[in-house]
């Protein structure tokens, strides 16, 4: 969604035309238990239009669609043998805690009171970063997996 109701707010080339009591009640329209539904917000800038010719070297699309298979493979390896669950992205919190190192729990936990994160938020957390350890093919969740999960959390 955009970050106001014009669709400028912090955009560099374009000032924002909403009060900050517009731009609250644009964002209230996104409720708690719907933004606990959401696994990653990352905020995006525009393009300039200039740029858009451009070719920048970067990582090829077969080399992020590979990693992806594999670590979806890793996945369904992982939860073979459970019900109900193939992928982190539904995967149990009992499933998730044991696989955290102990820094990682650490953070988690602090964020969760910090943040104030419900017991949703908080799976989502795990989940996100089970995914981040599992695309740097770590077999743990470490400390970094999950402060970079938590930076994808819905403001």
């Amino acid at each position: 969604m955009k970050l106001c109701q014009c669709g400028h707010a912090g955009d560099p080339r374009k000032a924002c035309a909403c009060s900050e009591g517009e731009i609250t009640k644009y964002r209230r329209k996104l409720s708690g238990p719907l933004s606990d539904r959401i696994d990653m917000n990352v905020t995006l800038t525009p393009v300039p239009i200039a740029s858009l010719g451009e070719l920048k070297a970067g990582e090829s699309s077969y080399a992020i669609r590979s990693r992806v298979e594999r670590t979806r493979d890793l996945q369904r390896h992982r939860y073979a043998a459970s019900r109900g669950h193939a992928v982190n992205a539904i995967a149990p919190r009992r499933v998730l805690w044991p696989n955290l190192e102990r820094n990682a729990k650490a953070t988690v936990a602090s964020a969760a009171d910090t943040l104030g994160l419900s017991a949703r938020g908080f799976d989502r957390v795990l989940r996100v970063a089970r995914t981040i350890a599992d695309l740097s093919q770590s077999e743990r969740i470490r400390e970094s997996h999950v402060a970079e999960a938590l930076r994808y959390r819905p403001r």
